[in-house]
């Protein structure tokens, strides 16, 4: 293996373990719904992550960001609370697994948005990864979507189609985001601005939580924070097009957690196609000198930004 490869398999693991935990913050988040109500748990999680951030910023003496990146934080704080609230309304009415799979879609939107706004080159490498990774994604639907939703379900697939395409937006501001701040303070303002948007209903929908949801609203904020903050750091250090198909690792994480926390049932499609989509995320690994090339140039021209 040589330099550069070595140097993007740091990142790329970090990836690896944002996306898993995102995944059971997801499980996290799905329980805390059924137990307190969607707005509850998008409350109470974006407050305690915004009061761990803050310790966090003062423990370790974080700069107060400039006007600019200000403005980054905001405009990825207030698509992300969009995101999470069409999202997390979806999976209270479907399967969890089926969810994430639905939401892949955004990658490949993704991929195409940082050739548009990063100019990063699309190579076919990139490409052929995340199709195979859609490939997965359509076998595991032809598995489960067999045109009999209940109304319900079939709007929170549409749901979970609307919040894609608002993620594939929050990853190539992600990707700008982490270029010029630090993970903790990414994490931070991310939690505050999306507390910000939250509690302009609070005065109509907030409730205090029962005692026996408060351990859970804390491990979703953990596990949102360490999550956002492993995501910041590598997607600062490895070009977007070669990390965005780690995005698809989410279902096998929640077609596990999905089963063991929910009983949902894994089914002989989930397994072949989340191999598929494992072997997407195993080709977009592969380095090369020209991926690199790529990646040292949009690196410098985002910094600059």
């Amino acid at each position: 293996m040589d330099g550069p490869s070595r140097g993007f398999a740091l990142p790329f693991a970090v990836c690896c373990i944002g996306v898993a935990l995102f995944s059971v913050m997801d499980a996290a988040m799905k329980g805390l719904g059924l137990s307190i109500g969607l707005y509850n748990a998008l409350f109470w999680r974006a407050l305690t992550g915004t009061l761990l951030g803050l310790a966090l910023m003062l423990l370790t003496r974080q700069r107060w960001p400039s006007r600019g990146v200000l403005r980054i934080h905001l405009l990825r704080g207030v698509v992300v609370a969009l995101m999470a609230a069409l999202f997390f309304w979806a999976i209270l009415r479907l399967p969890l697994a089926e969810a994430i799979a639905l939401s892949f879609i955004a990658p490949l939107i993704a991929l195409y948005l940082a050739a548009l706004l990063l100019k990063e080159k699309v190579g076919r490498q990139a490409i052929g990864a995340s199709m195979l990774g859609l490939v997965g994604v359509a076998a595991i639907l032809s598995g489960r979507v067999q045109g009999r939703y209940e109304p319900d379900a079939l709007l929170g697939a549409l749901a979970v189609l609307g919040s894609a395409v608002l993620f594939a937006w929050n990853l190539i501001i992600q990707r700008q985001q982490a270029q010029l701040a630090s993970p903790i303070e990414v994490a931070f303002f991310q939690h505050l601005v999306m507390l910000g948007v939250f509690a302009t209903a609070a005065p109509f929908w907030a409730a205090l939580p029962p005692p026996g949801a408060v351990w859970l609203i804390g491990l979703a904020a953990i596990l949102a924070f360490t999550s956002l903050a492993a995501l910041a750091w590598a997607y600062a250090r490895a070009e977007a097009q070669r990390l965005i198909p780690v995005e698809y690792s989410a279902f096998v994480w929640a077609a596990i957690i999905g089963w063991l926390a929910f009983g949902e049932r894994v089914t002989p499609t989930t397994v072949a196609g989340a191999l598929l989509i494992v072997a997407g995320c195993l080709i977009a690994a592969r380095s090369n000198r020209a991926a690199i090339a790529d990646y040292d140039g949009a690196h410098v021209e985002a910094g600059t930004a």
